[in-house]
């Protein structure tokens, strides 16, 4: 089984909580969220009480990623607010198994995030505590670029890591995956697919629909 979590980052934001809807009714089984801080990445987007806000009119689980940094901070505050998995970005956290272990301790999946040029090795001491890894195809910080190439050879080596250690680990791929190149995503190991634009530009249920099937095919 292949899973659709959409990048709330692409949405339209006058229209979120309805956007938010669109998707879950359309068959996606996450929502991404996105949260930045304008130090780790950039761009700021948003927090706590629109996380909140969109909780209460959606029952389709929050793929909260925090990139933010120091992100043990919050981590309570994104579980108070509703999330369900909260990834964090290795690059971000002075302590990262302290980290997972303070998201399990609220009653959260754990997920931590690699950028585009960070080696595997930094999950290895960590990869069997983890409930998902999130592999940046992009340089976190921006919606709308184009999928690194050398990310597939990364997917390919980091499936094989997990297999070893964690084979029910969810591998997640997040940045520039579209409905033509998401095959090549899924053949390299991967099980959980990324898309904000793709899915959000023009008719989200046809495009959350094509996603699937795509994904899903016998």
């Amino acid at each position: 089984m292949n899973y659709l979590s959409p990048s709330l980052l692409a949405a339209d934001f006058a229209k979120l909580g309805e956007q938010v809807q669109l998707i879950e009714q359309a068959g996606a089984h996450y929502a991404h969220i996105d949260v930045m801080d304008g130090m780790f990445v950039p761009s700021i987007s948003f927090g706590l009480p629109v996380i909140a806000s969109i909780r209460k009119v959606s029952k389709i689980p929050f793929d909260v990623h925090l990139m933010i940094e120091e992100p043990d901070r919050y981590i309570k505050e994104f579980a108070d607010a509703g999330a369900d998995i909260i990834t964090v970005h290795a690059e971000a956290c002075k302590h990262l198994d302290r980290t997972i272990q303070h998201i399990h301790e609220c009653g959260l999946k754990a997920g931590v995030a690699l950028n585009p040029s960070t080696p595997l090795e930094v999950l290895r001491y960590v990869l069997e505590d983890l409930d998902l890894v999130l592999v940046m195809s992009v340089n976190p910080g921006f919606g709308g670029q184009k999928y690194i190439p050398y990310s597939t050879k990364k997917i390919k080596e980091l499936r094989k890591m997990c297999d070893e250690v964690n084979p029910d680990i969810m591998l997640e791929v997040d940045g520039g995956i579209k409905t033509t190149n998401v095959l090549e995503v899924i053949g390299a190991g991967a099980n959980m697919i990324v898309a904000g634009s793709a899915v959000f530009k023009d008719d989200v249920t046809k495009n959350v629909t094509e996603f699937l099937k795509l994904m899903n095919q016998d």
